[in-house]
Protein backbone atom coordinates (compact mmCIF):
# COMPACT_ATOMS: atom_id res chain seq x y z
CA UNK A 1 0.00 0.00 0.00
CA UNK A 2 2.98 2.31 0.28
CA UNK A 3 3.40 2.42 4.04
CA UNK A 4 1.33 2.96 7.13
CA UNK A 5 0.32 6.52 6.24
CA UNK A 6 -1.17 5.37 2.93
CA UNK A 7 -2.89 2.47 4.70
CA UNK A 8 -4.47 4.89 7.18
CA UNK A 9 -5.50 7.33 4.44
CA UNK A 10 -7.18 4.51 2.49
CA UNK A 11 -9.06 3.35 5.57
CA UNK A 12 -7.32 -0.03 5.69
CA UNK A 13 -6.31 0.20 9.35
CA UNK A 14 -9.76 1.34 10.46
CA UNK A 15 -11.35 -1.44 8.41
CA UNK A 16 -9.08 -4.02 10.07
CA UNK A 17 -10.00 -2.69 13.52
CA UNK A 18 -13.70 -2.82 12.64
CA UNK A 19 -13.39 -6.36 11.28
CA UNK A 20 -11.56 -7.51 14.41
CA UNK A 21 -14.21 -5.86 16.60
CA UNK A 22 -16.99 -7.56 14.65
CA UNK A 23 -15.33 -10.98 14.91
CA UNK A 24 -14.75 -10.51 18.63
CA UNK A 25 -18.37 -9.50 19.21
CA UNK A 26 -19.56 -12.56 17.25
CA UNK A 27 -17.42 -14.79 19.48
CA UNK A 28 -18.87 -13.14 22.61
CA UNK A 29 -22.43 -13.48 21.31
CA UNK A 30 -21.91 -17.17 20.50
CA UNK A 31 -20.25 -17.69 23.92
CA UNK A 32 -17.10 -18.91 22.20
CA UNK A 33 -15.41 -16.05 24.11
CA UNK A 34 -16.59 -15.85 27.73
CA UNK A 35 -16.81 -12.44 29.37
CA UNK A 36 -17.67 -12.42 33.06
CA UNK A 37 -20.80 -10.40 33.70
CA UNK A 38 -21.63 -10.11 30.01
CA UNK A 39 -22.27 -13.61 28.67
CA UNK A 40 -21.27 -15.72 31.67
CA UNK A 41 -21.60 -15.47 35.44
CA UNK A 42 -24.31 -12.85 35.10
CA UNK A 43 -26.70 -11.86 37.88
CA UNK A 44 -30.43 -12.39 37.53
CA UNK A 45 -31.40 -9.11 39.08
CA UNK A 46 -29.36 -5.97 38.50
CA UNK A 47 -28.87 -3.61 41.41
CA UNK A 48 -29.38 0.01 40.44
CA UNK A 49 -26.20 2.05 40.38
CA UNK A 50 -26.55 5.16 42.52
CA UNK A 51 -26.06 8.31 40.47
CA UNK A 52 -23.71 10.95 41.72
CA UNK A 53 -25.41 14.30 41.98
CA UNK A 54 -23.26 17.41 41.90
CA UNK A 55 -24.43 20.36 43.94
CA UNK A 56 -24.91 23.38 41.61
CA UNK A 57 -23.29 25.49 44.31
CA UNK A 58 -20.04 23.56 43.79
CA UNK A 59 -20.08 24.44 40.09
CA UNK A 60 -20.70 28.11 40.87
CA UNK A 61 -17.81 28.16 43.36
CA UNK A 62 -15.46 26.43 40.92
CA UNK A 63 -16.29 28.96 38.17
CA UNK A 64 -15.62 31.75 40.64
CA UNK A 65 -12.27 30.18 41.63
CA UNK A 66 -11.30 30.02 37.95
CA UNK A 67 -12.23 33.69 37.43
CA UNK A 68 -10.20 34.69 40.49
CA UNK A 69 -7.24 32.58 39.31
CA UNK A 70 -7.29 34.27 35.91
CA UNK A 71 -7.59 37.72 37.52
CA UNK A 72 -4.47 37.11 39.70
CA UNK A 73 -2.18 35.85 36.96
CA UNK A 74 -0.04 37.82 34.54
CA UNK A 75 -2.46 37.77 31.61
CA UNK A 76 0.10 38.87 29.01
CA UNK A 77 2.52 36.13 30.05
CA UNK A 78 -0.21 33.44 30.04
CA UNK A 79 -1.54 34.47 26.62
CA UNK A 80 1.99 34.58 25.16
CA UNK A 81 2.68 31.09 26.49
CA UNK A 82 -0.56 29.74 24.96
CA UNK A 83 0.30 31.36 21.61
CA UNK A 84 3.73 29.70 21.79
CA UNK A 85 2.02 26.30 22.21
CA UNK A 86 0.01 26.95 19.05
CA UNK A 87 3.10 28.16 17.15
CA UNK A 88 5.14 25.08 18.05
CA UNK A 89 2.17 22.85 17.19
CA UNK A 90 1.96 24.46 13.72
CA UNK A 91 5.70 23.90 13.23
CA UNK A 92 5.47 20.27 14.30
CA UNK A 93 7.91 20.79 17.16
CA UNK A 94 8.16 19.23 20.60
CA UNK A 95 5.11 20.44 22.50
CA UNK A 96 6.07 19.23 25.97
CA UNK A 97 8.48 22.07 26.88
CA UNK A 98 6.08 24.80 25.75
CA UNK A 99 3.13 23.13 27.49
CA UNK A 100 5.16 23.08 30.71
CA UNK A 101 6.02 26.76 30.18
CA UNK A 102 2.33 27.55 29.64
CA UNK A 103 1.36 25.76 32.86
CA UNK A 104 4.10 27.64 34.73
CA UNK A 105 2.69 30.88 33.24
CA UNK A 106 -0.66 29.92 34.81
CA UNK A 107 -2.45 29.11 31.57
CA UNK A 108 -5.35 26.76 32.18
CA UNK A 109 -5.61 23.25 30.76
CA UNK A 110 -8.61 24.43 28.74
CA UNK A 111 -6.67 27.32 27.21
CA UNK A 112 -3.74 25.07 26.31
CA UNK A 113 -6.02 22.43 24.78
CA UNK A 114 -8.00 25.06 22.85
CA UNK A 115 -4.77 26.35 21.28
CA UNK A 116 -3.88 22.83 20.12
CA UNK A 117 -7.43 22.19 18.88
CA UNK A 118 -7.12 25.29 16.69
CA UNK A 119 -4.05 23.76 15.06
CA UNK A 120 -4.86 20.04 15.03
CA UNK A 121 -8.66 20.05 15.11
CA UNK A 122 -10.58 17.27 16.83
CA UNK A 123 -10.51 13.59 15.95
CA UNK A 124 -13.63 12.34 14.23
CA UNK A 125 -13.79 8.60 13.74
CA UNK A 126 -14.37 7.59 10.14
CA UNK A 127 -16.54 4.52 9.69
CA UNK A 128 -15.37 2.31 6.87
CA UNK A 129 -17.94 -0.12 5.56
Amino acid sequence: MGGMLKAIERGFVQQEIQNASYEYQKSVDSKEQLVVGVNSFTVDQEQPVPLQKIDPELERRQVERLRAFRARRDQVKAEAAVRKVADVARQGGNLMPVIIDAVEANATVGEICDSMRQVFGEYKEVMVV
